[in-house]
C-alpha cells in the first residue's frame, strides 16, 4: 500500500514519518499524475489559502475533487480539514468540497492562542490522544452521513464521512501513530 501526502505546503514530512512507522511508504505528492497507483491521500495542515491557491495552480484540485466524488480514501488534518469541507465560513477560496461539515477557519484563534488537550476517542481505544491545535478551524455544523469521532468542550474535532477522515488538530505533530493506523485500517475495510 501507498499512501501520498500533498506536499505543496504544510505538514508533509510529518505525515510521511507516521507512516513510515506504521511500515506504510508514504510519498509526498504535487502533481496530478503522482496520484496514480495511491491507495489513499493526506490533506496536511498547513495554511488552507495557500494550499488552496496552490491546488489550483498545479491543476490538483479538480483532479482530487474527482477522485474524492468516487469515493477515494482522504485524511485532512487542521488546513486539510477545511480544504475537504463543504462550507467554509468567510473563505472566497475552493475547496474540495466532499465532507457534509462547515467549518470557520482559525475560530480558537492566532498561534499564540495554539494549545494541546487530551482527546478521547473511542475508536483509538486508551489512553486519550493528545490534540495540537495550532490556529485551529472549528467544525459548526455536521451534516448527513458525517459521524463524530471526538468532540471538544461540545464542538467535533475529529468526524468520519464513509472513507473521508479529517480532524482539527495535527496528530502527525505527536508520536501517537494511532490516528494514522485508524484511517489505514479504515482504507482497509
Amino acid at each position: 500500500m501507498k499512501v501520498g501526502v500533498l506536499a505543496l505546503q504544510g505538514a508533509v514530512t510529518e505525515h510521511i514519518e507516521s507512516f513510515a512507522a506504521l511500515g506504510v511508504e508514504a510519498v509526498p505528492i504535487r502533481l496530478p499524475s503522482q496520484i496514480n497507483g495511491l491507495a489513499a491521500l493526506v490533506l496536511p495542515g498547513g495554511e488552507s489559502t495557500t494550499i488552496s491557491r496552490l491546488m489550483k495552480d498545479f491543476a490538483l484540485l479538480e483532479e482530487v475533487r474527482r477522485l474524492a466524488q468516487q469515493g477515494f480514501p482522504m485524511f485532512g488534518t487542521c488546513a486539510g480539514l477545511i480544504l475537504l469541507a463543504k462550507k467554509v465560513v468567510d473563505f472566497k477560496l475552493d475547496t474540495i468540497g466532499i465532507l457534509n461539515i462547515e467549518v470557520r477557519r482559525n475560530a480558537y484563534g492566532r498561534q499564540v492562542d495554539s494549545f494541546e488537550a487530551d482527546l478521547h476517542i473511542d475508536v483509538l481505544g486508551a489512553p486519550p490522544f493528545r490534540g495540537v491545535f495550532i490556529r485551529a478551524p472549528m467544525v459548526e455544523a455536521v451534516g448527513e452521513g458525517v459521524e463524530v469521532l471526538c468532540q471538544l468542550n461540545g464542538v467535533p474535532v475529529a468526524v468520519r464521512q464513509d472513507k473521508i477522515l479529517a480532524c482539527s488538530f495535527h496528530p502527525e505533530l505527536t508520536e501517537d501513530i494511532r490516528f494514522h493506523k485508524y484511517f489505514l485500517d479504515m482504507i482497509r475495510s
